[in-house]
């Protein structure tokens, strides 16, 4: 019965220590797709800001405030540039498969009747963590605590160059 079971042990023993390729041949896989993720983004151009979510009750819709003005995120190869009904925002961003850092950026403050969503932007930018593309018209800025997000639409009347 020892002898079962010392082979039995041996035998897992052995099973798992194949795996440990395995774990390598998926951090590949991982990195690969990271960079079709990356390139699949297209980031580049303006996008309308639909919606700065952070829970049920807490959330901003640009165009249900101001429904005659187009609010947007305009990113280029490293920056971005955000137009609000009144005040802008500027700064730098970096892109890295999912994962996306907005950088600090200049903020215009000029006083408005109306600063919603200048308020929502400046609490959710710093959290912005991680992007989803649905598809090449609509993506997702996450926050780093999961429950907070940004909702951009392409403006495909926008030409990029």
């Amino acid at each position: 019965m020892n002898t079962r079971l010392i082979t039995a042990l041996v035998a897992v023993a052995m099973m798992a220590s194949c795996t440990g390729n395995k774990g390598t041949v998926d951090k590949e896989s991982a990195e690969v797709n990271d960079m079709a993720a990356e390139a699949n983004v297209g980031l580049k151009g303006q996008w309308y800001i639909e919606n700065i979510f952070f829970n049920d009750s807490d959330y901003v819709r640009p165009a249900e405030i101001l429904p005659d003005v187009r609010q947007y995120v305009q990113f280029t190869d490293s920056t971005y540039a955000i137009m609000t009904n009144c005040n802008s925002i500027s700064g730098y961003y970096t892109l890295s498969g999912d994962s996306i850092t907005l950088g600090d950026g200049m903020m215009t403050e000029i006083a408005c009747d109306n600063m919603q969503t200048e308020d929502a932007l400046r609490r959710i930018l710093p959290d912005i963590a991680t992007i989803d593309a649905e598809n090449d018209s609509i993506v997702r800025l996450n926050c780093r605590n999961h429950s907070g997000y940004l909702i951009l639409k392409k403006n495909t009347a926008y030409d990029v160059k």
